[in-house]
């Protein structure tokens, strides 16, 4: 580790930068008082928004992207209005500093931050480049000693990124704008990420179920070693024929044939006719086959495969995953968790191997290491795998108390990876048997028949890695059904030949399922697998896609919405390639070409842009010639011949066209009907959609005059469900002439207005039906809240219906009530015994905290996560920050819950909306390409010293 270098005369300090403010405490103290180490909080500069660019830029080349498509593809930075206060304290530092070292991550954004820090900062003393896989004394010292020049190649590559993204996003979002709904946007990696979950739905809409039958039976030798030891077996073939199972239908529910013959479809009928007759037929061995059983670890994690495993094991989604792995890396417990690579340091394979022999012994551990290569070819390679950090690793046991519970869990599950991938093969034994016997009279029509039965168990004799760690693997409808389910599991003693009892031969029914529904593991699995984006951003890609309304999580499945439905239609009837698997992957590969030096930035996006008039066509060409596009189409899907669903402004509904009147010829109005935003896609069958169609046909059904108001009541389906209203009438011509008339400074009457009175409007209690109320259950509907009377102290209560229920209301103190029957019997007596209970805290009946997070470190404050009107929040009594979306309640600490309120008062309050606008004053700088890195950093000093110590 450097010690002073040429120090300045005055302070004898270099300045070290790095991305996140939480590494700041722990590096400074390993470099010690010679070294000032400060945060950059990220990025400082990106691309503004093209009605932020100053007033004469936004007619000029950058006006449409703030990228000059025309000249090179030359972007246009400014520092974001949160970091100006940041640059000008990192400018008044390094004024007194001797030397710059930037510490950024060593990624490719990583790389970017930097040479946005050079281009903002203007250094003029010498400058180093250098990266902490991790955040040791160790780690630091050894990349002092591996200083370099900032890396062009990778810097090109993340700016070649961020161009491409925005001229996706801005050529692409609006014509969704257009032809879906305004507000929508397209993304390189989210739209192919929707596309894959739209997909999936409608594999599960085109799913056609299939049944199937088969037979288990118990079976025991009757004598001899094990005897009276029973093992269950399955039907495996008849007349030498297999037994169809789940995976020999198709999606269509069709049996597909067999390889090299047929196979046996039992029914209902046959196959309990087949139980009955084995019921009492002799059994015997036909065949018994032993075979060694090994298993290998599975390799240290990547990015992708912490975030599947945490998702199996730990039920965390993408972004808690990233977000506690980042706080795991910045305090020094793992290495940096933004990796593509499954391979170890050296130290850290001789960590594993030492801390496995000390804790499992020597016969655990193999004599060589165990190498592992990555099947991906990208500049993240440079990365070490996800492990724990440090040249010797610490035990679970030794930092669970330093750790919040969810940084504790993700780190014993790193922990038990890295240890478990140095470790032996688990080793046993596999056996398979195969019994049969002939079926008796009792079988009917299937007498006589060879019915063959066949049973597996894996025995485990040496668990080697499965010792510290066994893979978590994503739920199978066969496994978790209980077949297949072999490992670990003995078959008793028995020999060819051997005769056996059966009892309990019974015939199962089953029926095939549609394809799972994407987890937020499986979509990252997936990705990851077809070579889409880049697996650190995943956790934001799928964060995105929830906040755009094109995905919803429904337990821990991912559900596309209606509007998902017609993106997706648009983008791949209009820009198929660019939501095509492999043109997506193939973009990667491209990116990771540029950050090897092996492919020329501006080339590359002009040909991606404008097009190289053979292989590649070009996005601006593609949108230029996009031609008329059927809106209507788009946003319309066909559930039945009759039946379409289409996407409106608000929301989906079902329609059924018009039909001409045979005794007028006059086409009718459509009917519609509204479907409920819960009902997930694949749920919305035929005889779903007939249902929502009768109720919609109850739409407007007119149920009498009010007596006393003499108003229609009609019902109606509304977008949150059906309810009652009533129908105020036009005002007369009377009533308007009644009016007088008031005149504009030009002489010109005004137009007479006449204030209508708000007609009354209530919800459907939810056990009725819009199709079936009637007058008087519309009546008294209408004449809520119902008054009961005076409380002990004057006030009047009511009782009413509300979104979320019956309840009753006095004042502003509002109490629930049971059930809404109650609405209409509950006594003011029943009502003033609730009212006689200890009144909560508040203005209202207030809900208590949906969790306690305990005293904040910082403030001292008590924080609490409360239920607000848009949503859970954090609240120190002060302070109140909302809940991340991708964050669940039950996930929160203490520490995360401090982190959020403090970077919530430290952006201050939001500002005041003023009438006038500002000149700009945004510091802005044209990238200069051509020039990155040129001179911006220094070569490796050769020289190398000790660790300051504290």
């Amino acid at each position: 580790m450097p010690t002073k270098a040429t120090k300045n005369a005055e302070t004898g300090k270099s300045l070290l930068i790095v991305e996140s403010p939480s590494k700041v405490k722990t590096i400074a103290g390993y470099l010690g008082d010679a070294y000032e180490v400060e945060s950059s909080m990220g990025h400082i500069r990106d691309l503004p928004q093209p009605s932020e660019l100053p007033t004469d830029m936004k007619k000029g080349p950058y006006g449409k992207f703030a990228v000059d498509v025309e000249h090179g593809f030359d972007p246009y930075y400014v520092v974001n209005p949160d970091k100006k206060k940041k640059v000008t304290e990192l400018r008044r530092k390094l004024k007194d500093a001797d030397a710059l070292y930037l510490a950024t991550d060593g990624d490719r954004e990583g790389e970017a931050i930097a040479w946005h820090l050079m281009q903002v900062l203007k250094p003029k003393v010498p400058v180093y480049r250098l990266t902490f896989p991790e955040i040791t004394r160790e780690a630091i010292e050894r990349a002092f000693g591996q200083l370099r020049e900032l890396d062009k190649d990778l810097v090109d590559a993340q700016e070649t990124r961020r161009i491409l993204d925005r001229l996706y996003g801005y050529e692409i979002s609006p014509v969704l704008w257009r032809k879906v709904s305004s507000g929508l946007s397209a993304g390189r990696v989210q739209s192919v990420a929707t596309r894959l979950v739209v997909q999936r739905e409608r594999e599960r809409m085109a799913f056609v179920p299939a049944d199937y039958w088969d037979l288990t039976g118990t079976f025991a030798r009757p004598e001899g070693q094990d005897a009276g030891r029973g093992f269950t077996a399955r039907l495996s073939s008849l007349n030498s024929q297999r037994v169809a199972t789940g995976k020999d239908f198709s999606d269509r529910g069709e049996l597909e044939s067999a390889r090299g013959g047929t196979m046996a479809h039992l029914d209902e009928a046959s196959a309990t006719a087949l139980a009955a007759g084995l019921q009492d037929a002799e059994f015997t061995v036909r065949s018994l086959e032993t075979k060694p059983y090994t298993r290998r670890p599975a390799a240290p994690f990547t990015t992708s495969t912490l975030q599947q495993e945490a998702a199996r094991k730990l039920r965390f989604t993408s972004r808690t995953t990233m977000r506690v792995a980042q706080r795991l890396y910045e305090n020094g417990y793992i290495t940096y968790m933004r990796t593509d690579s499954v391979a170890l340091s050296d130290q850290a394979v001789n960590a594993a191997r030492r801390q496995a022999k000390e804790l499992y012994g020597e016969d655990f551990v193999p004599g060589k290491p165990r190498v592992y290569a990555s099947k991906s070819k990208n500049a993240q390679e440079a990365h070490e795998a996800v492990r724990p950090a440090g040249d010797s690793f610490r035990t679970p046991s030794q930092v669970r108390s330093q750790l919040s519970v969810d940084e504790y869990k993700l780190y014993e599950l790193i922990w038990k990876r890295t240890v478990a991938s140095q470790m032996q093969d688990a080793k046993g034994s596999t056996a398979t048997v195969r019994l049969g016997a002939a079926a008796s009279p009792a079988a009917g029509e299937l007498a006589g028949a060879d019915a063959e039965f066949s049973a597996s168990g894996t025995v485990i004799t040496f668990r080697g890695f499965l010792a510290a760690y066994e893979e978590g693997k994503d739920e199978n409808p066969e496994t978790a059904s209980g077949q297949g389910k072999d490992e670990d599991k003995r078959l008793p003693v028995m020999a060819e030949g051997d005769a056996l009892d059966a009892t309990d031969v019974t015939a199962d029914g089953h029926t095939t399922t549609p394809p799972a529904r994407y987890t937020e593991a499986s979509l990252v699995k997936t990705l990851d697998e077809l070579g889409i984006g880049r697996p650190s951003t995943y956790a934001a890609t799928i964060s995105t896609i929830m906040d755009r309304g094109y995905v919803q999580v429904r337990g821990s499945a991912l559900i596309p919405s209606w509007l998902a439905f017609s993106v997706v239609r648009l983008l791949e009837d209009h820009f198929t390639d660019y939501v095509d698997y492999d043109f997506t992957a193939e973009l990667e590969d491209d990116l990771d070409r540029i950050a090897r030096g092996e492919e020329e930035r501006v080339k590359w996006l002009t040909g991606f842009y404008f097009g190289d008039g053979q292989k590649e066509p070009g996005l601006k060409p593609i949108v230029e010639d996009l031609g008329e596009i059927d809106a209507r189409a788009v946003n319309s899907i066909p559930i039945t011949d009759e039946i379409t669903l289409r996407v409106g402004k608000f929301g989906p509904y079902l329609e059924v066209a018009g039909t001409v009147d045979p005794e007028t010829g006059e086409i009718t109005d459509p009917v519609r009907a509204n479907v409920p935003l819960d009902l997930a896609p694949d749920e919305l069958d035929a005889a779903k959609a007939q249902e929502l169609m009768e109720i919609g046909k109850a739409d407007g059904r007119e149920l009498g005059v009010d007596p006393e108001s003499g108003r229609m009541i009609v019902a109606k389906d509304g977008r949150y469900g059906p309810y009652v209203t009533e129908i105020v009438p036009e005002p007369t011509q009377e009533e308007l002439d009644a009016i007088p008339t008031e005149y504009y400074k030009n002489g010109n009457p005004k137009p007479k207005k006449v204030e209508k009175p708000k007609p009354r409007t209530a919800s459907l209690f939810s056990s009725m039906k819009l199709q079936d109320v009637t007058l008087d259950d519309a009546l008294k509907l209408l004449s809520l809240p119902r008054e009961l009377g005076a409380d002990t102290d004057g006030e009047t209560i009511t009782v009413q219906n509300g979104r979320y229920g019956p309840y009753l209301k006095k004042g502003s103190d509002s109490r629930s009530i049971g059930s809404e029957d109650q609405i209409f019997t509950i006594t003011l007596d029943e009502a003033k015994a609730i009212y006689s209970q200890p009144k909560q805290r508040g203005r209202q009946a207030a809900k208590p905290p949906l969790a306690d997070l305990g005293a904040d470190p910082i403030t001292e404050k008590h924080m609490v996560i409360k239920d607000g009107r848009f949503g859970p929040y954090i609240t120190d009594g002060e302070t109140n920050v909302t809940v991340p979306r991708a964050e669940s309640i039950e996930q929160m600490t203490n520490a995360r819950a401090s982190q959020l309120l403090a970077e919530k008062r430290a952006k201050g309050p939001a500002p005041k909306k003023t009438t006038t606008r500002a000149r700009s004053t945004k510091t802005a700088t044209k990238s200069k390409t051509s020039s990155k890195a040129k001179a911006g950093t220094k070569a490796a000093p050769t020289r190398k010293a000790s660790a300051s110590k504290k």
